[in-house]
């Protein structure tokens, strides 16, 4: 037992499958540098309380400066039969600096000590992701910039509802990574607490200065609860849950390029950099950046169902179940990482085919809410003048005509209330340009919302 860091209550070894089974140490290798920047503001602590002398409090410090040189130069050895990266770092130092290094675990527990070292690498890893989202807002603003007079068809169930510029459309998935990011942000400043000095699970009978760690390791606070603060892991549920959001809007943003890159569409041309070809079709250019994308969403979702799961019913404080945590989070982590790299360089590099937009968006009776505008600024209640407007529709369907090629006897037909001056309502241009108001798709609008964007 004299390889366990916890061997003394034991008089067998752990069986082999069961180490295997039990240990962590494949999947938390990632946290090696953050149990050391966590274990040095940890040992500084304990020397500036005099808990233990400052030459050990040194001599540990340089011994996981060390360690964590080793592990940067991808040459730590990890064992399995020591469980974790804990004790993995600590058994390594104990053999460098000798049975000074097995003071480093005073006043704290590995319980306390994984929690603090999974939020100082989320920590790091939101501000990575914070910037790929500033990046991807910004490739939609750059599309909306470069598209000014591109109208396109706005869509409702899949059917042509109303003209809207492409702009516009950009702008509305730039609002929804915009909230992302606030998400991201309020998430942050919520969790930056520390909870090392917790213990176990009721604190430490140590005179630690848990305010003065925090501060050394970029923290807001301490956290207020032992209890809570070993068996807490919401902030890992609640990013996976951000990160489900996200993908949820990047998912729905892929369906679109999917569809409009497809010649039935035709509406954009991706970089043949982010498609693929056929192994037996010459022809084809697939989307498969998007579409993998739109895939990796369910693997998002189902990483936060799998955390949400496996707190549901643990008693306070630690259970060996919480161990499970760090996978789910760890590839939610990669997963959006990689996908809003991806995405923000294929929206800047995406190119817009307008005439193809604007054929579109002059089929399918587009203006014909804008004829139903035009009866109430005459007069006509609402309901008649969709009524109205309906009976046109219908005629046109059997005619083959769409609204603005009706003559204006035809239009008489159904309201003699509508005159000459309908034809400056039913253009694309007119029906875009109409909407004006805050959030709304004419051009004016639009300009003033990239200028607010631009200085914010």
């Amino acid at each position: 037992m004299n390889n366990k860091l916890w061997g003394g209550r034991f008089t067998q070894p752990t069986d082999k499958f069961v180490e295997e089974f039990t240990a962590s140490i494949g999947f938390e290798q990632r946290l090696g540098s953050y149990d050391i920047q966590g274990s040095k503001a940890h040992a500084e602590m304990l020397g500036r309380q005099e808990i233990i002398s400052e030459a050990d409090a040194q001599k540990i410090i340089s011994g996981l400066d060390e360690i964590l040189n080793k592990i940067e130069s991808g040459k730590m050895e990890f064992s399995i039969a020591l469980e974790d990266i804990h004790m993995n770092i600590e058994a390594q130092l104990i053999e460098r600096i000798g049975p000074v290094g097995g003071k480093l675990h005073t006043g704290r527990s590995r319980n306390d000590q994984v929690a603090v070292d999974i939020r100082l690498y989320l920590r790091d890893e939101i501000d990575v992701i914070l910037d790929y989202l500033k990046k991807l807002e910004a490739a939609l603003i750059q599309q909306a910039e470069n598209n000014l007079d591109i109208i396109m068809p706005g869509y409702t169930h899949l059917q042509t509802a109303q003209p809207v510029l492409y702009s516009h459309h950009m702008l509305a998935y730039r609002e929804m990574i915009s909230r992302d990011r606030s998400r991201l942000r309020d998430l942050r400043a919520r969790f930056n607490l520390m909870p090392l000095g917790a213990g176990a699970l009721a604190g430490t009978t140590f005179p630690i200065d848990r305010e003065w760690t925090a501060k050394r390791l970029g923290f807001d606070g301490v956290t207020r609860n032992s209890l809570d603060s070993v068996s807490d892991r919401d902030f890992a549920i609640e990013f996976c849950s951000f990160a489900s959001i996200l993908m949820m809007h990047l998912s729905r943003l892929s369906e679109e390029l999917i569809l409009w890159s497809s010649a039935d569409f035709n509406f954009i041309e991706l970089s043949d950099a982010f498609c693929t070809g056929s192994s037996i079709m010459p022809q084809k250019k697939n989307p498969d950046v998007p579409e993998l994308v739109r895939g990796k969403t369910g693997r998002v979702y189902g990483n936060l169902m799998a955390l949400l799961t496996l707190m549901k019913s643990l008693p306070l404080a630690y259970n060996k179940d919480m161990q499970e945590d760090k996978e789910p989070l760890f590839d939610t982590i990669d997963t959006i990482k990689g996908s809003l790299k991806i995405f923000a360089d294929m929206v800047v590099e995406m190119q817009v085919k307008g005439d193809n937009m604007r054929i579109a968006a002059a089929r399918g009776f587009s203006t014909a809410t804008d004829v139903a505008d035009y009866c109430v600024r005459k007069g006509l209640p609402f309901r008649q003048a969709h009524e109205v407007v309906g009976k046109t529709v219908r005629y046109c369907v059997e005619t083959g005509k769409d609204i603005p090629e009706l003559s204006l006897a035809e239009f008489q037909s159904f309201s003699d209330l509508i005159t000459a001056d309908i034809y400056d309502y039913v253009t694309l241009e007119a029906s875009v340009n109409a909407r004006k108001a805050t959030g709304g798709t004419a051009r004016e609008a639009v300009e003033r919302e990239l200028k607010r964007l631009q200085n914010p």
